[in-house]
């Protein structure tokens, strides 16, 4: 009975003490340290516990507030935290080059061989260039020495197609060409023309171009010089170029000098380099010299120009030589409006020694010491103008008057 009894005060000792325990778990769990808010009930949100805390009624029904916690700003993209970490000058090349992506193309200039195996014609590579699309007609313009000599012509594209193209026309004098892709290709952009007449020495530029065969290669500088005269591929000076410090290679030829704007102002023509050097000082063609070539070439297939009529020049080296200055008349046509006037050639006398007649050494206003001077002189009119001509003879100057003609 006893042990019953120990047994049972025992039994009841334990479940007291496991019912103080529990109460006290409860009771910790239930409330907050002295002086520290409630936290908030399960499906309450931070802005609801804070309301709680504060005494006021988390909604207008006294319901928690169950919206989504407010995002907090989102992060910039990767793209777009690339672009902040770029300078305003980095930025406005690369916007440039987006522009112009679709307007910048290859050419490979091919010509035929007679094969000694298989006793037929093959096209070999026999040189390349860059070049630029002018219209959404399928016009790419580039320079006269790229395609000079050329039987065929590869145009490769901004996304690596190849397309055969067909020359249009040139010109020589100002080394400027006119190529047409030969089918129709969707997704070029023709460049945006800009101007070369209010240029500033030490503004930035961008040449693009396949320097070496490595496409759409950028290049970037600052105009370093303007009116600058480089002898061309016809045999005639080209004036008013531009000369830039941006790098340009073999194969920049024929490709575009853009301004800030992403506008054409050049085609980038010609490298002067010391011993040889592949890179060096660059010289573009003006776009305003472009602009004035191309619509004639793509319109008549060359260029019309103002000419004097039926005159023909001695090559200015030999005048040179001859140690005469100004433009030497080597021949004037019988039918020639010049020829009425009593303008004449070169003649042999009685010996048979070539002898000079008439030298022009002006016109107009301007003095005129070359065939060049004369040449370009004559690019500032237009067909239908008349200038007056000073014309030297045996020591004796006069004054011949002459209507321009028109002529390729």
């Amino acid at each position: 009975m006893t042990s019953n009894a120990s047994r049972t005060v025992l039994v009841a000792i334990i479940a007291l003490s496991l019912a103080l325990f529990a109460c006290a778990d409860t009771r910790s769990k239930g409330e907050s340290p002295a002086g520290a808010p409630d936290p908030a009930p399960a499906g309450l949100d931070r802005t609801a516990a804070i309301s709680a805390s504060s005494g006021e009624s988390p909604s207008a029904t006294g319901t928690a507030n169950t919206q989504s916690p407010v995002p907090a700003q989102a992060a910039p993209s990767d793209q777009a935290a690339r672009t902040a970490r770029l300078t305003e000058d980095e930025r406005n090349t690369i916007e440039v080059v987006q522009k112009t992506r679709n307007s910048v193309v290859y050419i490979t200039n091919l010509q035929y061989v007679r094969d000694f195996f298989y006793s037929s014609d093959q096209p070999v590579p026999q040189g390349s260039g860059s070049g630029f699309v002018w219209d959404d007609g399928g016009h790419i313009v580039t320079n006269f020495h790229v395609i000079d000599e050329g039987d065929k012509f590869m145009v490769s594209l901004p996304d690596q197609r190849q397309v055969e193209a067909s020359l249009v026309g040139r010109d020589p004098t100002k080394d400027i060409a006119v190529l047409k892709l030969n089918e129709r290709v969707a997704g070029l952009d023709p460049v945006t023309i800009g101007t070369s007449r209010d240029l500033q020495v030490g503004q930035k530029v961008i040449a693009v171009g396949n320097p070496f065969g490595f496409d759409h290669t950028v290049t970037k500088g600052i105009v370093s010089a303007l009116g600058r005269a480089m002898p061309g591929a016809g045999g005639v000076t080209i004036r008013d170029m531009i000369q830039t410090d941006a790098s340009i290679n073999p194969g920049n030829s024929g490709g575009p000098l853009l301004n800030s704007s992403g506008e054409l102002i050049g085609m980038n023509t010609v490298i002067v380099s010391p011993s040889g050097a592949s890179s060096g000082v660059g010289f573009a063609v003006p776009v305003d010299t472009v602009h004035k070539v191309v619509p004639q070439i793509i319109q008549f297939g060359k260029v019309i120009r103002p000419d004097l009529g039926g005159i023909t020049f001695v090559r200015d080296e030999v005048a040179r030589r001859a140690r005469i200055e100004g433009a030497v008349i080597l021949e004037v046509s019988r039918s020639s409006r010049a020829y009425d006037q009593g303008m004449r050639g070169v003649y042999r006398d009685n010996f048979g020694r070539l002898l000079i007649r008439d030298v022009i050494t002006g016109i107009d206003a301007m003095k005129i010491k070359s065939w060049d001077d004369l040449f370009t002189a004559l690019d500032g009119y237009k067909i239908g103008d008349t200038v007056t001509l000073t014309v030297l003879r045996e020591d004796k100057t006069r004054r011949v008057t002459l209507q321009l003609v028109g002529t390729d």
